[in-house]
């Protein structure tokens, strides 16, 4: 549910790199075991070099670490984590299933499985010598999140999984942290059927406070950020990122594998369907940038982005736009608005849910938007959140 107010920051008398050495002791005094999960990326270095601080301090060596290779990555993400795997004290499990992955680049085939076996000619790199490609309770398919459900054995105790979750990257991240009241960095519900629980010792540090720990003590990186600053990013931090290509989110960055990884691109191209489309009009209505017909509405628009899909995946779609639908419902009794920024109490538009259908929202992303829209509606409206859901209730 939106709030119209955010829980404060407040400064304290240590710096982000002390806190989070703080937060990661009580981690190891408080759960049976403790993991990394390491992406290569910028943020999980940051929580992999605080992690490995306390480890040695509290005798805790091997540290284990989590690499889940999705396949379409950088080959300078790949040296990384190579180099990262050859240090003493740490032991990386470099995993490569055939995990299900979003393809927002087509709305036929909104889904990719990375390492799917039976398109090995087509696969973006080759198998990597560090590879596992077999776990208990694995099946072709599964989600990243979905396997870490099963990951750990009950007969582990409470694990922590420590991941590089900062809240400066997304308003979406800001808001998870924000509404736990005590000990934010900590899930302290595991999903479930698990016995793992989410950590995000780093959530407070700023972008620039990762590169001040790179030059201070030194960290090796990933070297796909230096290559990324000589292209239209340079000094734009916050804007670098090294996720994976294919997703809602990173869809816009595709133009840097084929700027940035020529040879790579080349492959890439023929992976998943839609890359070519989406690598020239990701920043158009084609991809979320929604541009309505004038002659209709915003309702029907939706129905018309519907009918793109075929019909299984169009049913999916119909679920997350109707989750949406519902939880106004929930708040109020008045229709949904056809234009943005919507009803003041849930934030909800006609025109929000084309972008919903247009992206195809598997993941749920696009809620991070709602709480803006509904308190821009009770700006224009002149009242607070509070009245109007009383208002309009």
């Amino acid at each position: 549910m939106p709030v119209s107010k955010t829980r404060q920051k407040k400064a304290i008398d240590k710096n982000v790199w002390e806190a989070s050495l703080d937060r990661i002791r009580y981690i190891y005094d408080s759960f049976d075991k403790v993991q990394v999960s390491f992406s290569g990326g910028k943020d999980s270095t940051c929580v992999l070099n605080a992690t490995l601080e306390v480890a040695r301090e509290k005798g805790k060596l091997p540290l284990e670490v989590i690499f889940y290779d999705e396949e379409a990555i950088h080959p300078t993400t790949i040296d990384y984590v190579r180099r990262v795997s050859k240090n003493p004290d740490i032991n990386l499990k470099w995993y490569c299933l055939e995990f299900k992955h979003r393809n927002a680049c087509s709305n036929e085939e909104p889904w990719w499985y990375c390492w799917e076996k039976d398109k090995k000619d087509i696969w973006v790199r080759e198998l990597p010598k560090e590879a596992i490609t077999k776990h208990k309770g694995f099946r072709k398919g599964m989600t990243i999140p979905d396997f870490c459900k099963h990951f750990n054995p009950i007969s582990d105790g409470r694990v922590a999984l420590l991941t590089g979750i900062r809240t400066a990257e997304s308003i979406r991240r800001y808001r998870i942290i924000c509404a736990r009241k005590e000990e934010a960095y900590i899930n302290r519900r595991a999903e479930p059927r698990s016995n793992t629980y989410k950590c995000h010792p780093v959530y407070d540090w700023e972008t620039e406070d990762v590169w001040i720990g790179v030059a201070k003590f030194g960290w090796d990186y990933n070297k796909t950020y230096d290559i990324v600053n000589q292209t239209k990013f340079h000094g734009k931090y916050l804007a670098q990122r090294v996720s994976p290509p294919f997703g809602e989110e990173p869809l816009g960055g595709l133009w840097l594998y084929a700027e940035c990884f020529p040879e790579m691109w080349e492959k890439m191209l023929g992976r998943v369907k839609g890359v070519a489309s989406a690598w020239r009009y990701a920043k158009t209505e084609l991809y979320g940038n929604v541009k309505k017909p004038d002659h209709i509405t915003w309702r029907d628009y939706v129905k018309v982005v519907l009918d793109s899909y075929p019909i299984g995946y169009r049913n999916d779609v119909k679920k997350r736009i109707n989750h949406y639908i519902n939880s106004h419902k929930s708040r109020t009794s008045q229709e949904i608005p056809q234009n943005n920024p919507g009803h003041p109490c849930s934030g909800t538009s006609w025109q929000f849910l084309a972008r919903v259908a247009t992206k195809g929202d598997f993941k749920g992303r696009q809620a991070h938007a709602l709480p803006n829209f509904s308190l821009k509606a009770c700006d224009q409206l002149g009242i607070t959140l509070e009245e109007a859901l009383i208002k309009f209730k």
